[in-house]
């Protein structure tokens, strides 16, 4: 099995359906507001999951498990200070980083899903290049930063 970062095929087009709305919040708008967005998570994945660009929902498939305490759930976390904007001529999203506290945890990667979306619609794949663990500590996703070359989704 295996674990690509990608962006998710199935996004790209569901972006040009109107499905992502990456305002922070939840809800929607219409023909003439952005609304207040849709809800956005983030789950981990071990090493055996096979995630990559063809990933089109949330799986519970080899998701990660807490082994002491409860700081992962199935379904991952909801990421916060989701933020759409322009730097220069390209659009780019904002999130917060994301952290479990006090988990036990070992993660290959992560799926950053639209919970909002009645399928979990998938939209981008991180590979963490290795495992990475906690033991009864924090377990945080740094995610770049908002910027036309950084943006972990932008389009140019």
């Amino acid at each position: 099995m295996s674990i690509t970062q990608a962006m998710c095929s199935s996004f790209k087009k569901e972006l040009l359906q109107g499905l992502h709305n990456f305002t922070n919040g939840s809800g929607g708008g219409t023909s003439t507001t952005t609304g207040t967005g849709n809800t956005y998570y983030c789950a981990l994945y071990t090493n055996a999951a096979n995630l990559g660009a063809t990933s089109t929902t949330y799986v519970t498939a080899n998701e990660t498990t807490n082994t002491a305490g409860s700081a992962y759930g199935a379904g991952g976390q909801g990421l916060t200070n989701v933020t759409p904007s322009l730097d220069g001529t390209t659009a780019i999203t904002d999130f917060g980083n994301v952290t479990w506290s006090a988990s036990s945890l070992t993660a290959r990667g992560a799926m950053v899903y639209n919970f909002s979306q009645s399928g979990n619609n998938a939209v981008c794949i991180l590979d963490f290049g290795s495992d990475k663990t906690s033991s009864a500590g924090d377990f945080t996703i740094n995610f770049p930063a908002p910027a036309a070359s950084t943006a972990l989704i932008r389009i140019a």
